[in-house]
Protein backbone atom coordinates (compact mmCIF):
# COMPACT_ATOMS: atom_id res chain seq x y z
CA UNK A 1 0.00 0.00 0.00
CA UNK A 2 1.40 3.25 -1.24
CA UNK A 3 1.37 6.10 1.51
CA UNK A 4 -0.60 8.48 -0.20
CA UNK A 5 -2.68 5.65 0.40
CA UNK A 6 -2.17 4.80 3.61
CA UNK A 7 -3.09 8.62 4.35
CA UNK A 8 -5.98 9.35 2.58
CA UNK A 9 -7.13 6.02 4.06
CA UNK A 10 -6.31 7.79 7.48
CA UNK A 11 -7.92 11.05 7.30
CA UNK A 12 -11.17 9.60 5.70
CA UNK A 13 -11.71 7.04 8.14
CA UNK A 14 -11.54 9.51 11.10
CA UNK A 15 -13.71 12.28 8.87
CA UNK A 16 -16.33 8.70 8.88
CA UNK A 17 -15.86 8.91 12.35
CA UNK A 18 -16.84 12.62 13.17
CA UNK A 19 -13.34 14.19 12.66
CA UNK A 20 -13.03 17.14 10.72
CA UNK A 21 -9.66 17.44 8.63
CA UNK A 22 -7.41 20.14 8.97
CA UNK A 23 -4.71 21.60 7.26
CA UNK A 24 -0.82 20.70 7.92
CA UNK A 25 1.24 23.30 9.54
CA UNK A 26 3.96 25.05 7.61
CA UNK A 27 6.76 22.87 9.38
CA UNK A 28 8.63 26.43 10.64
CA UNK A 29 6.11 27.14 13.47
CA UNK A 30 4.56 30.67 14.44
CA UNK A 31 5.72 32.20 17.72
CA UNK A 32 6.93 28.64 19.28
CA UNK A 33 10.11 29.42 20.63
CA UNK A 34 10.15 25.97 22.43
CA UNK A 35 11.18 24.22 18.61
CA UNK A 36 12.89 24.96 15.49
CA UNK A 37 10.71 22.83 13.51
CA UNK A 38 7.41 21.67 14.23
CA UNK A 39 8.03 18.12 15.40
CA UNK A 40 4.45 16.09 16.11
CA UNK A 41 1.10 17.25 15.16
CA UNK A 42 -0.02 18.08 18.59
CA UNK A 43 2.37 21.04 18.68
CA UNK A 44 0.68 23.73 16.87
CA UNK A 45 -2.56 22.58 18.44
CA UNK A 46 -1.26 23.18 21.63
CA UNK A 47 -3.58 25.95 22.87
CA UNK A 48 -6.90 23.47 22.08
CA UNK A 49 -4.99 21.23 24.40
CA UNK A 50 -5.25 23.92 27.04
CA UNK A 51 -8.83 24.61 26.78
CA UNK A 52 -9.23 26.99 24.10
CA UNK A 53 -11.97 26.34 21.22
CA UNK A 54 -10.82 25.34 18.18
CA UNK A 55 -12.76 27.04 14.90
CA UNK A 56 -13.14 23.20 13.29
CA UNK A 57 -14.55 21.75 16.43
CA UNK A 58 -13.29 19.00 19.20
CA UNK A 59 -13.10 16.42 16.79
CA UNK A 60 -9.71 16.93 14.25
CA UNK A 61 -7.42 15.10 12.46
CA UNK A 62 -4.38 15.62 9.84
CA UNK A 63 -1.22 14.85 8.46
CA UNK A 64 1.78 16.90 10.13
CA UNK A 65 5.14 17.67 8.05
CA UNK A 66 7.70 17.30 10.51
CA UNK A 67 11.57 17.59 11.24
CA UNK A 68 13.59 16.67 13.94
CA UNK A 69 17.15 17.29 14.21
CA UNK A 70 18.60 15.35 17.04
CA UNK A 71 19.66 12.98 15.04
CA UNK A 72 21.18 14.27 12.13
CA UNK A 73 24.55 12.51 11.96
CA UNK A 74 22.56 9.29 12.70
CA UNK A 75 21.10 9.54 8.96
CA UNK A 76 22.73 7.23 6.54
CA UNK A 77 21.77 3.99 8.70
CA UNK A 78 18.56 1.80 7.66
CA UNK A 79 15.73 3.73 9.81
CA UNK A 80 16.57 7.48 10.86
CA UNK A 81 14.85 10.49 9.54
CA UNK A 82 15.42 14.01 9.69
CA UNK A 83 11.74 14.78 7.76
CA UNK A 84 8.70 12.64 8.00
CA UNK A 85 5.10 12.64 8.39
CA UNK A 86 2.80 12.41 11.09
CA UNK A 87 -0.66 11.04 10.75
CA UNK A 88 -2.99 12.20 13.75
CA UNK A 89 -6.29 12.76 15.27
CA UNK A 90 -7.33 14.50 18.61
CA UNK A 91 -10.20 14.70 20.58
CA UNK A 92 -10.43 17.84 22.47
CA UNK A 93 -12.05 17.45 25.75
CA UNK A 94 -14.56 15.16 23.37
CA UNK A 95 -13.88 10.87 23.58
CA UNK A 96 -11.43 9.52 26.01
CA UNK A 97 -9.69 6.23 26.01
CA UNK A 98 -12.45 4.03 24.73
CA UNK A 99 -13.77 5.27 22.13
CA UNK A 100 -9.97 6.58 20.89
CA UNK A 101 -9.03 2.70 21.74
CA UNK A 102 -11.83 1.25 19.18
CA UNK A 103 -11.47 3.55 16.45
CA UNK A 104 -6.83 2.62 16.67
CA UNK A 105 -8.04 -0.77 16.73
CA UNK A 106 -10.66 -0.56 13.84
CA UNK A 107 -8.26 1.42 11.54
CA UNK A 108 -5.33 -0.69 12.21
CA UNK A 109 -7.36 -4.26 11.23
CA UNK A 110 -9.74 -3.44 8.79
CA UNK A 111 -8.71 -0.24 6.92
CA UNK A 112 -4.99 -1.38 6.77
CA UNK A 113 -6.04 -5.33 6.97
CA UNK A 114 -3.47 -6.09 9.15
CA UNK A 115 -4.01 -8.98 11.40
CA UNK A 116 -4.43 -9.06 14.81
CA UNK A 117 -2.00 -11.34 15.63
CA UNK A 118 0.54 -9.23 14.62
CA UNK A 119 -0.39 -6.58 17.17
CA UNK A 120 0.92 -5.78 20.95
CA UNK A 121 0.48 -2.36 23.00
CA UNK A 122 1.97 -1.15 25.49
CA UNK A 123 0.24 0.26 29.16
CA UNK A 124 1.38 2.57 31.57
CA UNK A 125 2.96 0.37 34.53
CA UNK A 126 1.83 3.60 36.67
CA UNK A 127 3.65 5.78 39.84
CA UNK A 128 3.34 7.49 42.69
CA UNK A 129 1.87 10.38 40.69
CA UNK A 130 -0.75 8.45 38.51
CA UNK A 131 -2.02 4.91 38.70
CA UNK A 132 -1.40 1.97 36.98
CA UNK A 133 -3.39 1.80 33.48
CA UNK A 134 -6.09 -0.95 34.00
CA UNK A 135 -8.76 0.82 31.95
CA UNK A 136 -6.88 0.85 28.67
CA UNK A 137 -5.44 -2.70 29.33
CA UNK A 138 -9.21 -3.95 29.68
CA UNK A 139 -10.57 -1.69 26.41
CA UNK A 140 -7.74 -3.39 24.59
CA UNK A 141 -8.64 -6.95 25.81
CA UNK A 142 -12.06 -5.97 24.91
CA UNK A 143 -11.51 -5.44 21.35
CA UNK A 144 -9.56 -8.19 20.96
CA UNK A 145 -5.43 -7.53 21.91
CA UNK A 146 -5.17 -11.30 24.17
CA UNK A 147 -3.62 -10.79 27.58
CA UNK A 148 -0.12 -11.68 26.62
CA UNK A 149 0.46 -9.40 24.37
CA UNK A 150 -0.56 -6.64 26.53
CA UNK A 151 2.78 -4.99 28.51
CA UNK A 152 3.20 -2.40 31.01
CA UNK A 153 6.10 0.45 31.18
CA UNK A 154 7.15 3.21 32.92
CA UNK A 155 7.20 6.69 32.41
CA UNK A 156 10.15 6.49 30.50
CA UNK A 157 8.86 4.78 27.84
CA UNK A 158 4.43 5.10 28.17
CA UNK A 159 4.46 8.54 29.47
CA UNK A 160 3.97 11.58 27.71
CA UNK A 161 4.54 15.35 28.42
CA UNK A 162 5.76 18.94 26.30
CA UNK A 163 8.53 19.77 28.11
CA UNK A 164 9.47 20.24 31.78
CA UNK A 165 5.71 21.27 32.60
CA UNK A 166 2.35 21.29 30.73
CA UNK A 167 -0.45 18.92 29.75
CA UNK A 168 0.28 15.59 29.86
CA UNK A 169 -1.08 12.35 30.52
CA UNK A 170 0.02 8.30 30.42
CA UNK A 171 0.23 6.63 27.02
CA UNK A 172 -0.73 3.55 25.36
CA UNK A 173 1.44 2.08 22.04
CA UNK A 174 0.59 0.21 19.32
CA UNK A 175 3.56 -2.33 17.89
CA UNK A 176 3.61 -4.22 14.50
CA UNK A 177 5.44 -8.02 15.07
CA UNK A 178 7.82 -8.15 12.27
CA UNK A 179 8.07 -11.95 12.19
CA UNK A 180 11.72 -11.53 12.90
CA UNK A 181 12.12 -14.44 15.43
CA UNK A 182 12.90 -13.33 19.49
CA UNK A 183 16.23 -12.79 19.79
CA UNK A 184 15.66 -14.32 23.71
CA UNK A 185 13.33 -15.07 26.16
CA UNK A 186 12.75 -11.84 26.98
CA UNK A 187 11.89 -10.28 23.60
CA UNK A 188 9.16 -7.82 24.12
CA UNK A 189 8.08 -4.78 22.39
CA UNK A 190 10.82 -2.81 24.44
CA UNK A 191 13.33 -4.35 22.89
CA UNK A 192 15.37 -3.22 20.39
CA UNK A 193 16.05 -6.53 18.26
CA UNK A 194 14.13 -4.89 15.32
CA UNK A 195 11.45 -7.97 15.87
CA UNK A 196 8.68 -5.29 17.22
CA UNK A 197 8.18 -1.65 15.73
CA UNK A 198 5.72 0.86 17.04
CA UNK A 199 3.24 2.25 14.71
CA UNK A 200 1.11 4.08 16.55
CA UNK A 201 0.89 6.63 20.13
CA UNK A 202 -2.29 7.28 21.79
CA UNK A 203 -1.53 9.89 24.17
CA UNK A 204 -4.54 10.47 27.44
CA UNK A 205 -3.88 13.50 28.81
CA UNK A 206 -5.92 13.98 31.88
CA UNK A 207 -2.82 16.20 33.83
CA UNK A 208 -0.89 19.05 33.85
CA UNK A 209 2.69 18.80 35.46
CA UNK A 210 3.65 22.06 37.09
CA UNK A 211 6.77 23.79 37.77
CA UNK A 212 7.10 22.51 41.10
CA UNK A 213 6.71 19.05 39.89
CA UNK A 214 3.10 18.77 40.86
CA UNK A 215 0.23 17.25 38.95
CA UNK A 216 -3.00 18.74 38.62
CA UNK A 217 -6.16 17.38 36.76
CA UNK A 218 -6.96 19.12 33.59
CA UNK A 219 -9.89 20.93 33.38
CA UNK A 220 -10.66 18.62 29.84
CA UNK A 221 -9.31 15.19 28.77
CA UNK A 222 -8.00 15.16 25.36
CA UNK A 223 -6.71 12.68 23.50
CA UNK A 224 -3.52 13.39 21.54
CA UNK A 225 -2.47 10.41 18.12
CA UNK A 226 0.40 10.14 16.63
CA UNK A 227 1.20 7.61 13.49
CA UNK A 228 4.42 7.53 11.55
CA UNK A 229 3.65 7.36 7.80
CA UNK A 230 7.50 6.18 5.87
CA UNK A 231 7.19 3.73 9.08
CA UNK A 232 3.94 2.60 8.11
CA UNK A 233 4.21 2.46 4.83
CA UNK A 234 7.66 0.57 5.15
CA UNK A 235 6.08 -2.19 6.89
CA UNK A 236 3.06 -2.71 4.98
CA UNK A 237 5.01 -2.84 1.95
CA UNK A 238 7.03 -5.50 3.44
CA UNK A 239 10.60 -3.32 2.84
CA UNK A 240 13.33 -3.54 5.09
CA UNK A 241 14.00 0.02 5.16
CA UNK A 242 12.36 3.26 4.54
CA UNK A 243 14.43 3.87 1.75
CA UNK A 244 12.92 1.40 -0.27
CA UNK A 245 9.57 3.02 -0.27
CA UNK A 246 8.17 4.50 -3.19
CA UNK A 247 8.87 8.29 -2.15
CA UNK A 248 12.56 7.18 -1.88
CA UNK A 249 13.32 4.69 -4.59
CA UNK A 250 13.40 7.04 -7.60
CA UNK A 251 16.25 8.90 -6.12
CA UNK A 252 18.15 6.02 -4.62
CA UNK A 253 17.73 4.20 -8.32
CA UNK A 254 19.42 7.44 -10.02
CA UNK A 255 22.46 7.59 -6.91
CA UNK A 256 22.95 4.34 -7.83
CA UNK A 257 23.47 5.08 -11.66
CA UNK A 258 24.99 7.95 -11.15
CA UNK A 259 27.44 6.83 -8.39
CA UNK A 260 31.40 5.73 -9.14
CA UNK A 261 31.72 4.29 -6.02
CA UNK A 262 29.11 2.28 -3.93
CA UNK A 263 28.31 3.04 -0.66
CA UNK A 264 24.50 2.69 0.65
CA UNK A 265 24.69 5.21 3.59
CA UNK A 266 25.95 7.85 1.74
CA UNK A 267 23.18 7.18 -1.04
CA UNK A 268 20.80 7.24 1.76
CA UNK A 269 22.21 10.62 3.12
CA UNK A 270 21.57 12.21 -0.11
CA UNK A 271 18.27 11.21 -0.51
CA UNK A 272 17.00 12.04 3.09
CA UNK A 273 19.02 15.21 3.16
CA UNK A 274 17.78 16.57 -0.40
CA UNK A 275 13.71 15.64 0.72
CA UNK A 276 14.12 17.07 3.81
CA UNK A 277 15.86 20.12 1.82
CA UNK A 278 12.81 20.74 0.06
CA UNK A 279 10.44 20.41 2.36
CA UNK A 280 11.82 22.95 4.95
CA UNK A 281 12.69 25.49 1.27
CA UNK A 282 9.23 25.15 0.24
CA UNK A 283 7.66 25.92 3.24
CA UNK A 284 10.36 29.21 3.78
CA UNK A 285 13.13 28.28 4.99
CA UNK A 286 16.33 29.75 3.98
CA UNK A 287 20.09 28.56 5.05
CA UNK A 288 21.63 30.66 7.29
CA UNK A 289 24.49 30.09 10.59
CA UNK A 290 22.02 30.04 13.39
CA UNK A 291 19.17 28.30 14.28
CA UNK A 292 16.97 26.17 12.03
CA UNK A 293 18.59 28.33 9.07
CA UNK A 294 22.22 26.53 10.17
CA UNK A 295 19.93 22.89 10.27
CA UNK A 296 18.89 23.81 6.48
CA UNK A 297 22.22 24.76 6.14
CA UNK A 298 23.85 21.46 7.13
CA UNK A 299 21.75 19.42 5.71
CA UNK A 300 22.43 20.04 2.25
CA UNK A 301 26.10 20.52 3.11
CA UNK A 302 25.96 17.08 4.31
CA UNK A 303 24.45 16.19 1.12
CA UNK A 304 26.54 17.66 -0.98
CA UNK A 305 29.79 15.99 0.80
CA UNK A 306 28.31 12.62 0.11
CA UNK A 307 27.67 12.87 -3.48
CA UNK A 308 31.35 13.99 -3.39
CA UNK A 309 31.85 10.64 -1.87
CA UNK A 310 29.64 8.77 -4.22
CA UNK A 311 31.41 10.32 -6.74
CA UNK A 312 28.31 11.63 -8.55
CA UNK A 313 29.51 15.25 -10.49
CA UNK A 314 27.35 18.24 -8.47
CA UNK A 315 26.27 19.01 -11.95
CA UNK A 316 23.43 16.52 -11.95
CA UNK A 317 22.48 18.23 -8.81
CA UNK A 318 19.21 19.68 -10.35
CA UNK A 319 18.31 16.87 -11.96
CA UNK A 320 17.88 15.37 -8.65
CA UNK A 321 16.15 17.90 -7.39
CA UNK A 322 13.84 17.29 -10.32
CA UNK A 323 13.01 14.00 -9.80
CA UNK A 324 12.53 14.50 -6.07
CA UNK A 325 9.87 16.81 -6.73
CA UNK A 326 8.12 15.31 -9.75
CA UNK A 327 8.25 12.18 -6.62
CA UNK A 328 6.65 13.86 -3.77
CA UNK A 329 4.33 16.53 -5.55
CA UNK A 330 1.72 14.25 -5.69
CA UNK A 331 1.89 14.24 -1.99
CA UNK A 332 2.62 17.58 -1.45
CA UNK A 333 1.61 19.63 -4.71
CA UNK A 334 3.68 23.04 -3.55
CA UNK A 335 6.84 21.49 -4.30
CA UNK A 336 5.85 22.24 -7.70
CA UNK A 337 4.96 25.95 -7.67
CA UNK A 338 7.91 26.50 -5.32
CA UNK A 339 10.14 24.40 -7.36
CA UNK A 340 12.32 27.56 -8.94
CA UNK A 341 12.81 28.77 -5.33
CA UNK A 342 13.91 25.66 -4.10
CA UNK A 343 16.33 24.75 -6.94
CA UNK A 344 17.60 28.67 -6.16
CA UNK A 345 18.19 28.22 -2.96
CA UNK A 346 20.14 24.56 -2.75
CA UNK A 347 22.16 25.68 -5.71
CA UNK A 348 23.36 29.00 -4.50
CA UNK A 349 24.28 26.94 -0.96
CA UNK A 350 25.95 24.36 -3.18
CA UNK A 351 28.23 27.32 -4.81
CA UNK A 352 28.78 29.25 -0.84
CA UNK A 353 30.10 25.24 0.29
CA UNK A 354 32.19 24.99 -2.74
CA UNK A 355 34.50 28.37 -1.68
CA UNK A 356 34.29 27.22 1.51
CA UNK A 357 35.77 23.78 0.79
CA UNK A 358 38.60 25.80 -1.17
CA UNK A 359 39.15 28.35 1.68
CA UNK A 360 39.58 24.98 4.49
CA UNK A 361 42.01 23.24 1.76
CA UNK A 362 44.37 26.65 2.18
CA UNK A 363 43.83 26.58 5.70
CA UNK A 364 45.10 22.87 5.80
CA UNK A 365 48.15 23.57 3.09
CA UNK A 366 49.04 26.22 6.38
CA UNK A 367 48.59 23.50 8.65
CA UNK A 368 50.47 20.35 7.29
CA UNK A 369 53.06 22.90 6.04
CA UNK A 370 53.77 23.40 10.01
CA UNK A 371 53.88 19.59 10.91
CA UNK A 372 56.16 19.25 7.96
CA UNK A 373 58.95 21.45 9.96
CA UNK A 374 58.16 19.80 13.13
CA UNK A 375 59.05 16.57 11.47
CA UNK A 376 55.99 15.47 12.67
CA UNK A 377 53.56 12.86 10.82
CA UNK A 378 49.98 13.12 12.27
CA UNK A 379 47.52 15.97 12.09
CA UNK A 380 46.25 16.48 15.46
CA UNK A 381 42.55 16.09 15.94
CA UNK A 382 41.99 19.05 17.58
CA UNK A 383 43.16 20.62 14.06
CA UNK A 384 41.08 18.43 11.94
CA UNK A 385 37.63 19.56 13.75
CA UNK A 386 38.65 23.22 13.85
CA UNK A 387 38.60 22.48 10.09
CA UNK A 388 35.57 20.91 10.46
CA UNK A 389 33.95 23.07 12.95
CA UNK A 390 35.27 26.64 11.76
CA UNK A 391 35.09 26.35 8.23
CA UNK A 392 32.89 23.18 7.31
CA UNK A 393 35.69 21.02 6.19
CA UNK A 394 34.79 17.12 6.27
CA UNK A 395 36.93 15.21 8.28
CA UNK A 396 37.01 12.45 5.88
CA UNK A 397 38.31 14.84 3.13
CA UNK A 398 41.02 16.01 5.99
CA UNK A 399 42.09 12.17 6.06
CA UNK A 400 41.93 12.12 2.06
CA UNK A 401 44.52 15.33 1.76
CA UNK A 402 46.78 14.34 4.96
CA UNK A 403 46.96 10.80 3.02
CA UNK A 404 47.76 12.51 -0.23
CA UNK A 405 50.50 14.04 1.87
CA UNK A 406 52.04 11.06 3.11
CA UNK A 407 50.27 12.40 6.54
CA UNK A 408 47.84 10.44 9.08
CA UNK A 409 45.62 12.13 11.19
CA UNK A 410 44.37 11.42 14.83
CA UNK A 411 41.39 9.90 14.52
CA UNK A 412 40.71 8.87 18.22
CA UNK A 413 40.87 12.88 19.14
CA UNK A 414 38.75 14.32 16.84
CA UNK A 415 36.03 11.84 17.58
CA UNK A 416 36.26 12.28 21.31
CA UNK A 417 35.88 16.57 20.32
CA UNK A 418 32.89 15.72 17.58
CA UNK A 419 31.09 13.20 20.63
CA UNK A 420 31.75 16.25 22.73
CA UNK A 421 29.74 18.61 19.71
CA UNK A 422 26.96 16.21 19.49
CA UNK A 423 26.36 16.15 22.80
CA UNK A 424 26.03 19.70 23.51
CA UNK A 425 24.60 20.18 19.74
CA UNK A 426 21.62 17.41 21.73
CA UNK A 427 21.47 19.40 24.63
CA UNK A 428 21.15 22.61 23.10
CA UNK A 429 18.03 21.15 20.69
CA UNK A 430 16.72 19.73 24.02
CA UNK A 431 16.91 23.40 25.55
CA UNK A 432 14.59 24.46 22.98
CA UNK A 433 11.84 21.93 24.45
CA UNK A 434 12.82 22.70 27.46
CA UNK A 435 10.32 25.64 28.35
CA UNK A 436 7.38 23.24 26.87
CA UNK A 437 4.54 24.14 24.30
CA UNK A 438 2.42 25.05 26.98
CA UNK A 439 4.18 28.40 28.39
CA UNK A 440 1.49 30.43 27.73
CA UNK A 441 1.13 33.23 30.16
CA UNK A 442 0.62 37.08 30.70
CA UNK A 443 3.96 37.81 29.30
CA UNK A 444 4.10 35.97 26.53
CA UNK A 445 0.67 36.47 25.58
CA UNK A 446 1.14 39.94 25.85
CA UNK A 447 4.24 39.49 23.12
CA UNK A 448 1.96 37.61 20.55
CA UNK A 449 -0.27 40.58 20.62
CA UNK A 450 2.79 42.90 20.05
CA UNK A 451 3.56 40.74 17.07
CA UNK A 452 0.93 42.02 15.50
CA UNK A 453 1.02 45.42 15.99
CA UNK A 454 4.85 45.24 15.11
CA UNK A 455 3.83 43.41 11.74
CA UNK A 456 1.11 46.59 11.25
CA UNK A 457 3.12 49.20 12.01
CA UNK A 458 6.30 47.83 9.69
CA UNK A 459 3.82 47.62 6.92
CA UNK A 460 2.68 51.37 7.60
CA UNK A 461 6.30 52.26 7.98
CA UNK A 462 8.18 50.35 4.72
CA UNK A 463 5.94 49.53 2.59
CA UNK A 464 3.11 46.50 2.01
CA UNK A 465 5.68 43.93 0.89
CA UNK A 466 6.35 43.87 4.41
CA UNK A 467 5.38 40.03 5.47
CA UNK A 468 6.02 37.94 8.28
CA UNK A 469 8.27 35.19 7.97
CA UNK A 470 8.62 34.04 11.09
CA UNK A 471 8.45 34.51 15.11
CA UNK A 472 10.26 33.48 18.39
CA UNK A 473 8.45 34.64 21.83
CA UNK A 474 9.90 33.78 25.53
CA UNK A 475 8.50 35.69 28.57
CA UNK A 476 11.86 38.01 27.72
CA UNK A 477 11.53 39.36 24.20
CA UNK A 478 9.95 38.75 21.06
CA UNK A 479 11.75 37.84 17.62
CA UNK A 480 10.10 39.14 14.44
CA UNK A 481 11.38 38.02 10.85
CA UNK A 482 10.04 39.85 8.11
CA UNK A 483 10.84 40.82 4.15
CA UNK A 484 12.28 43.51 3.51
CA UNK A 485 15.00 44.06 1.04
CA UNK A 486 17.60 46.35 3.36
CA UNK A 487 18.55 47.84 6.77
CA UNK A 488 15.94 49.94 8.54
CA UNK A 489 17.27 53.25 9.19
CA UNK A 490 17.24 54.74 13.00
CA UNK A 491 14.26 56.66 11.51
CA UNK A 492 12.48 53.89 10.71
CA UNK A 493 12.62 51.87 13.41
CA UNK A 494 11.57 55.10 15.61
CA UNK A 495 9.04 55.77 13.52
CA UNK A 496 7.87 51.79 13.98
CA UNK A 497 8.43 52.14 17.69
CA UNK A 498 6.16 55.04 18.11
CA UNK A 499 3.39 53.44 16.14
CA UNK A 500 3.36 50.45 18.06
CA UNK A 501 3.53 52.68 21.73
CA UNK A 502 0.63 54.84 20.46
CA UNK A 503 -1.92 52.15 19.60
CA UNK A 504 -1.20 50.32 23.36
CA UNK A 505 -2.16 53.77 25.30
CA UNK A 506 -4.90 54.09 22.98
CA UNK A 507 -5.87 50.80 25.27
CA UNK A 508 -7.22 49.03 21.63
CA UNK A 509 -10.19 46.20 22.02
CA UNK A 510 -8.69 42.71 21.05
CA UNK A 511 -12.08 41.07 19.38
CA UNK A 512 -11.76 37.67 18.46
CA UNK A 513 -13.93 36.31 15.46
CA UNK A 514 -15.07 32.98 13.89
CA UNK A 515 -15.44 32.99 10.15
CA UNK A 516 -14.60 31.19 7.09
CA UNK A 517 -10.84 31.80 5.34
CA UNK A 518 -12.96 33.32 2.26
CA UNK A 519 -14.71 35.61 4.84
CA UNK A 520 -11.63 36.67 6.71
CA UNK A 521 -9.76 37.78 3.36
CA UNK A 522 -12.67 39.75 2.25
CA UNK A 523 -12.45 41.61 5.64
CA UNK A 524 -9.00 42.30 5.33
CA UNK A 525 -7.39 40.04 7.68
CA UNK A 526 -3.62 39.27 6.92
CA UNK A 527 -3.41 35.62 6.38
CA UNK A 528 0.53 34.68 7.23
CA UNK A 529 0.50 30.92 5.86
CA UNK A 530 -2.60 30.47 3.34
CA UNK A 531 -1.89 26.85 2.64
CA UNK A 532 -2.03 25.66 6.34
CA UNK A 533 -5.65 27.15 6.88
CA UNK A 534 -8.93 25.28 7.54
CA UNK A 535 -12.70 25.75 6.85
CA UNK A 536 -12.90 27.93 9.91
CA UNK A 537 -10.65 30.51 11.16
CA UNK A 538 -9.77 33.34 14.24
CA UNK A 539 -9.48 36.51 13.46
CA UNK A 540 -7.75 38.58 15.62
CA UNK A 541 -9.11 42.90 15.24
CA UNK A 542 -6.91 45.12 17.52
CA UNK A 543 -9.22 48.13 16.95
CA UNK A 544 -9.03 50.10 13.95
CA UNK A 545 -5.30 49.22 13.60
CA UNK A 546 -4.63 45.42 13.01
CA UNK A 547 -6.39 42.66 11.56
CA UNK A 548 -5.01 38.93 11.50
CA UNK A 549 -5.29 35.08 10.88
CA UNK A 550 -4.22 34.05 13.96
CA UNK A 551 -4.57 30.74 16.82
CA UNK A 552 -4.54 33.16 19.71
CA UNK A 553 -4.39 33.27 22.60
CA UNK A 554 -4.17 37.67 22.79
CA UNK A 555 -4.50 40.15 25.15
CA UNK A 556 -8.08 41.51 25.80
CA UNK A 557 -6.92 45.15 25.76
CA UNK A 558 -3.22 46.52 24.89
CA UNK A 559 -3.46 49.22 27.49
CA UNK A 560 -1.47 47.02 30.06
CA UNK A 561 1.39 45.42 28.00
CA UNK A 562 4.18 48.41 28.66
CA UNK A 563 6.24 50.14 26.39
CA UNK A 564 7.35 48.62 23.21
CA UNK A 565 11.20 49.35 22.68
CA UNK A 566 13.13 47.45 19.57
CA UNK A 567 16.75 46.45 20.57
CA UNK A 568 17.72 45.09 17.29
CA UNK A 569 17.30 45.01 14.12
CA UNK A 570 19.73 42.87 11.54
CA UNK A 571 19.79 40.67 8.83
CA UNK A 572 18.61 36.86 9.28
CA UNK A 573 18.56 35.44 5.37
CA UNK A 574 18.84 36.74 2.55
CA UNK A 575 16.11 39.51 1.33
CA UNK A 576 14.82 38.63 5.80
CA UNK A 577 15.22 41.29 8.43
CA UNK A 578 14.74 40.08 12.48
CA UNK A 579 13.62 42.13 14.58
CA UNK A 580 14.67 41.39 18.99
CA UNK A 581 12.36 43.79 21.44
CA UNK A 582 11.09 43.93 24.31
CA UNK A 583 7.88 45.27 26.86
CA UNK A 584 9.06 47.65 29.74
CA UNK A 585 6.29 47.11 32.42
CA UNK A 586 6.48 49.91 35.07
CA UNK A 587 7.23 48.86 38.34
Amino acid sequence: MKAIEIRNKYLNYFKRCGHVIIPSAPLIPENDPSVLFNTAGMQPLVPYLLGEKHPAGNRLTNYQKCIRTNDIDEVGDNRHLTYFEMLGNWSLGDYFKEESIKMSFEFLTKELQIPVEKLSVTCFAGDENCPRDEETAKLWKKVGIPEERIYYYGKEDNWWIAGEEGPCGPDTEMYYDTGKPKCSEKCEPSCSCGKYVEIWNNVFMEFYKEKDGKYTKLKQKNVDTGLGLERMAMLLQGKQTPFEIELFAPIMNKLEQLQNIDNINSRRIVAEHLRSSIMIISDGGRPSNIDRGYVLRRLIRRMIRHLNKLQISLDTLEELIDLDIETLKEMYPELEKNKNIIKNVIMEEKNKFEKTLEHGEKEFVKEIKKLKETGENTLDGKIVFRLYDTYGFPPEVTEDLAKENGLKINKDEFNQMFKKHQELSRKGAEHKFKGGLADQNEKTISYHTATHLLHKALKIVLGEHVKQSGSNITEERLRFDFTHPQKMTPEEIKQVEDLVNEQIKRDLPVICEEMSYDEAKASGAIGLFTEKYGDKVKVYTIGDFSKEICGGPHVTHTGGMGTFKIKKEESSSSGIRRIKAILIKKL
